[in-house]
């Protein structure tokens, strides 16, 4: 059955989007300086292939997985020359039963949460596949960041900063035509659920928090990722970006 990205150009979404592409670079990286040694690491939802650069270096093998046979496909096609990435066409629930993969050490789900609206049952399946102590770098659309915050605010909902319900932001059209769901998850929520299911929460950071046409054409993308550097720690504390990166520990 065909994945819902195989009939999307996920490659051109990225184009003018250098800025929102290396703000997520600055995180990972952050991240990764906190991981004193990773052996294996699994890419969930990897698509072409796009984080790659910012990890392998790190891991004697790397196993990026993707549902859609055209993005993992392109994957191969661009990384096949690394000896130690192997490339697996694979929903996330059918991971664990995938002979050959094992344990890993460290798994990123970088812009995969949005379309997936069974968390609890997302982050079990993420617990089974992670040694004891493993880490787990985890990127998912924050609800509360402070534009969604006033524009709800102004509109009368004055509740909706400490409403910690989900919401799938996709059209009634597209919610009949059952798309992929496309859900703004609260960071209160998912951290509640992290350490529910056996994690603990070592960092947060919110990314993409200068992100604004207006200033990607007023500044020079080294100086937003300047200000961008500074801000993700600081501003996690608000859930202020668009953007939410957490690095989290499996419980021994």
């Amino acid at each position: 059955m065909p994945a819902a990205y195989d009939s999307y150009d996920y490659p051109i979404f990225w184009r003018g989007r250098e800025y929102e592409h290396k703000s997520e670079f600055l995180a990972i990286n952050k991240f990764l300086s906190k991981i004193s040694e990773i052996s294996k690491v699994l890419e969930i939802g990897a698509g072409f292939g796009r984080l790659l650069p910012a990890y392998r270096y790190r891991a004697k093998k790397v196993v990026l997985s993707d549902p859609s046979v055209k993005l993992i496909s392109k994957a191969q096609r661009s990384y096949s020359k690394f000896k130690n990435v192997v490339f697996v066409q694979s929903k996330l629930e059918n991971l664990p039963n995938k002979k050959g993969l094992g344990k890993f050490d460290l798994i990123l789900m970088v812009r995969v949460l949005h379309h997936i609206s069974d968390i609890d049952n997302a982050f079990e399946l993420i617990h089974s596949l992670l040694n004891d102590r493993g880490y787990l770098i985890l990127e998912f659309p924050n609800k509360n960041n402070i534009k969604a915050s006033i524009r709800n605010i102004l509109k009368g909902d004055i509740t909706y900063p400490i409403n910690i319900f989900p919401v799938d932001i996709r059209s009634k059209k597209h919610v009949k035509n059952n798309t992929l769901p496309f859900i703004n998850y609260h960071p209160d929520q998912v951290l509640e659920k992290l350490m529910d299911h056996g994690f603990e929460i070592i960092e947060l950071r919110s990314v993409s928090n200068i992100r604004s046409t207006l200033l990607k054409k007023l500044f020079p993308i080294s100086i937003l990722l300047d200000v961008e550097k500074r801000l993700q720690i600081p501003l996690a504390k608000f859930m202020f970006g668009p953007s939410f990166f957490v690095l989290a520990r499996k419980r021994g």
